[in-house]
């Protein structure tokens, strides 16, 4: 006896199901959901899905109403792969490609039903009817099985599945197997830029080791925030597509540093590499002179006085080179040494520092001239450049915008566009509270040391009173203590 049909599927319902299943933007839910359609075209008591993986198929979904079962693989029902063998009637309709539909599987002797009968003991169940068909895609290849079990009359007898109804559930299973591969292609490319972002940010950490945690410690505080009763508070409720969207950004927010200079990006004092030209010149210049007095005694007095001075500069420069600031009369001093006249070993006369190193030394606060500033506020530009060319779509078209801007201030007077007010969404906000938060607090910063978090937090509520930055958001995210180090 044929079944009747759970519910007449006409061709408008049969367009519903398609456009419902291609809205689907989970992929275990979308796996349920075809499922409980193929199970409610043909009124079937069970079902399961099965996905195949490289020689066997792999169990997804599983029903059984009367037995008020319903779970996914993630409920780690311990079901073992079935190999792809002739001896299993699922494996044979993903290797041929065929429908198989069995009115009976106890009077079958084609194929092995052992897991099937031991299913049955342990559940109090009986298996008899089963209709099998294999998820081909668009290339005809297959990819999974959706597998029916009893078929039942309108008064829930067991029956087998009505031939006419094959054509439909293989419709659906095609249909499966488009979206299958959709997701399965939609996640190939997320977790390619999510491996792309994972090797750029380790290319950043491995050419400038000083900075190797910043980008992890503001993600940190990003995720922290994000799932914090603060962020909902202050109007961040976000679905989990635009937060990942939101992270990249913050993972990303400095790749443009891998186009500064690295002596210029993590230089540790004022000097650098200028430091051992000086004390060269001075070296130089010491042992000339010691040479003069000994061919000429009669040059010892100015010679030891010219020695005393280069020794007095020396000692200046080097404190200066790490100090924490300045002030005018140590710049005043290195100018006056600055014109001390050095030796160098060609016989030629220049003076103890060049205007470029006058220039690095005399840095008020900081190790960085003006002109090495600049190159690092560069990377900002850089940032957005790289990931303009990149591309990104949809929840992440404004993730360039979002990361190149992480320096703007409210009032007008960041870089690298001076953009203000309503011009800084609030993803750009926050990120540049946690960037600005973790540059004070960093531990691991060779040229000044970790400012404590309550300093910190002055420094950038300062901030928030001369309209910097967000003083709102600034306020959400120090209650949420998002910022505290994990214990």
């Amino acid at each position: 006896m044929a079944s009747e049909i759970g519910t007449e599927y006409t061709l408008d319902s049969m367009i519903g199901i398609v456009l419902s299943l291609s809205a689907e933007k989970d992929f275990d839910t979308l796996m349920g959901r075809i499922l409980d359609e193929a199970m409610g075209i043909c009124n079937s008591d069970a079902g399961t899905v099965y996905l195949k993986e490289e020689d066997h198929l792999i169990f997804h979904t599983v029903c059984t109403k009367s037995k008020g079962v319903y779970a996914g693989r993630n409920e780690n029902l311990k079901i073992p792969p079935v190999p792809l063998d002739r001896h299993h009637v699922c494996s044979v309709a993903a290797t041929d490609n065929k429908k198989i539909n069995l009115p009976d599987i106890y009077s079958s002797l084609e194929y092995d039903f052992s897991g099937a009968r031991r299913y049955d003991i342990m559940n109090d169940y009986h298996t008899s009817s089963m209709l099998v068909i294999p998820m081909a895609d668009e290339k005809d290849e297959v990819i999974g099985v959706l597998q029916l079990i009893n078929a039942l009359d309108k008064d829930g007898g067991i029956i087998p599945f009505d031939p006419k109804y094959e054509n439909v559930i293989s419709a659906l299973s095609c249909l499966a197997a488009v979206s299958i591969n959709n997701h399965k292609l939609a996640q190939e490319i997320s977790d390619l830029l999510h491996s792309f972002v994972s090797v750029m940010v380790e290319a950043i950490d491995t050419r400038s080791p000083y900075n190797a945690n910043h980008t992890r410690n503001m993600v940190r505080y990003a995720e922290r925030f994000l799932n914090s009763s603060e962020s909902v508070s202050a109007g961040w409720e976000m679905d989990e597509g635009r937060k990942d969207a939101f992270l990249m950004s913050v993972w990303l927010h400095d790749i443009g540093k891998l186009l500064v200079p690295p002596e210029v990006l993590d230089k540790p004092d004022r000097l650098g590499k200028k430091k051992d030209r000086i004390k060269t010149k001075i070296e130089i210049t010491r042992l000339k002179t010691e040479l003069r007095e000994y061919s000429d005694p009669s040059s010892g007095e100015e010679g030891a006085a010219l020695k005393e001075k280069l020794d007095r500069a020396w000692e200046l420069i080097e404190k200066t080179n790490t100090a924490g600031f300045v002030d005018d009369d140590t710049i005043a001093a290195l100018k006056e040494y600055a014109l001390i006249t050095c030796e160098t070993e060609y016989g030629e006369r220049e003076p103890l520092l060049n205007d470029e190193e006058l220039e690095a030394i005399t840095v008020r606060k900081g190790t960085l001239t003006a002109g090495e500033r600049s190159e690092v506020e560069g990377h900002v530009r850089y940032t957005r450049k790289l990931l303009d060319k990149m591309g990104f779509k949809g929840l992440y078209k404004r993730v360039p915008f979002w990361a190149g801007s992480h320096h703007e201030l409210l009032n007008g007077r960041g870089y690298p566009e001076k953009l203000s007010g309503d011009d800084i969404p609030k993803e750009t906000r926050l990120l540049t509270i946690i960037d600005i938060y973790d540059a004070l607090t960093a531990e691991d910063r060779p040229y000044k040391p970790p400012m404590p978090a309550e300093k910190a937090f002055s420094i950038l509520e300062s901030m928030a009173e001369e309209g910097s930055i967000d003083k709102e958001l600034l306020r959400h995210f120090k209650e949420s203590e998002a910022w505290k180090k994990p214990e």
